[in-house]
């Protein structure tokens, strides 16, 4: 996968941006990190946050994945290709 990355929030956290187009289910999204352990705090149609890896995960159904607090960008395309490719082959 390919991405762009921008830094967010001051500096504390990290954009992942899916350089192609995708459209998620955030349903089967919800599901699957539900079954990973994940607590999901906020879902909607188009986005949803949960708690991964020790990190506030704002996943959007577009591909694009926010970690907080995260300032590595090597390890936020890492994580955001963990993942997507979890949840979109």
């Amino acid at each position: 996968m390919k991405f762009t990355t921008a830094r967010l929030c001051g500096g504390k956290a990290l954009m992942a941006v899916s350089a192609d187009v995708l459209d998620i289910d955030m349903d089967a999204a919800e599901s699957h990190f539900r079954e990973q352990g994940c607590e999901i705090t906020s879902k909607d149609p188009m986005m949803m946050v949960f708690t991964w890896n020790g990190m506030e995960t704002t996943l959007y159904s577009q591909g694009k994945v926010m970690f907080f607090p995260l300032e590595d960008k090597q390890l936020c395309i890492k994580y955001a290709t963990e993942i997507l490719e979890s949840i979109v082959g």
